[in-house]
Formats: C-alpha cells, structure tokens, sequence
C-alpha cells in the first residue's frame, strides 16, 4: 500500500516530498495532522535502511517536525515506529508515525505500551552488547 502512494498509484495529502523521502498524512489519524514519513524504497524494518536510507529519513523528519506541529497548533509531537508485526506493524514498510500532541490530550506515553521488563538490567544490557559485537 505505501509502494502505491510513493508511486502515485493510491492518493494522499502529501506534505513533503524529496528523492528518498514521502511524507503524508494518515488516513487513520490518532491527532489532526498525523503524519506518516516513509523511505520511497520498500524497506520493511529501520534496521534493513542503508545507512544512507537512514540519514534521509531522519533528516527528512527533523524538517517537517516543527512545521507540523505548528501548522495545527500542537506543543509537542509523539514520534513512533512499529518496527516488525509484533510491534503492531501492519504494513511491511517502514514509517514513522508523526502525532501532534497537546499536554492533557489524553494520548499517554509510549512507555505506556509495553509489558515492561526492568527484571535485570545488566543481564539485559549484557546480552544487547554481545549480539552487538556478534555482528
């Protein structure tokens, strides 16, 4: 379905748009303006960008961040990726959900939505570092 958009195939109310780079607003939005930036490459998780995938991307968020924000008078923007479908990733590509937030809007934290997990943390810490140097 993003393949569709980036390509034209499918409409959307684009807002930002450059080589590497679509940003449109979601259909589905959990605030006014919220804001979908996509890789125009399918790329289904963060971790499969290029590296310079990924400068582009975040370069791209770090422009239209404050321009959306202000655009529908938000303070603060909550800014998230479901990363694989057990994160809730529905569509294999990635995107970066950008959701204006206003304090007391009822749209709470993303901590909010894990099981947490603070049972160990060096053991925790440990095992990200040894699948860190792994690779």
């Amino acid at each position: 379905m993003i393949c569709s958009i980036v390509e034209g195939r499918i409409p959307a109310h684009r807002i930002y748009e450059d080589d590497d780079c679509l940003a449109f607003l979601d259909i589905h939005p959990g605030a006014t303006g919220h804001t979908l930036l996509v890789p125009k490459a399918h790329v289904s998780r963060v971790e499969d960008l290029s590296s310079e995938q990924a400068r582009a991307l975040f370069s791209a968020l770090h422009r239209i961040l404050a321009p959306i924000r202000d655009a529908v008078g938000a303070d603060a923007t909550t800014i998230g990726v479901n990363n694989g479908p057990g994160s809730g990733q529905e569509i294999p590509h990635v995107h970066i959900h950008i959701i204006p937030r206003r304090r007391g809007d009822r749209g709470g934290i993303i901590q909010s939505l894990g099981p947490g997990g603070r049972a160990d943390l060096a053991e925790t810490a440990e095992k990200i570092r040894a699948k860190m140097t792994a690779d």
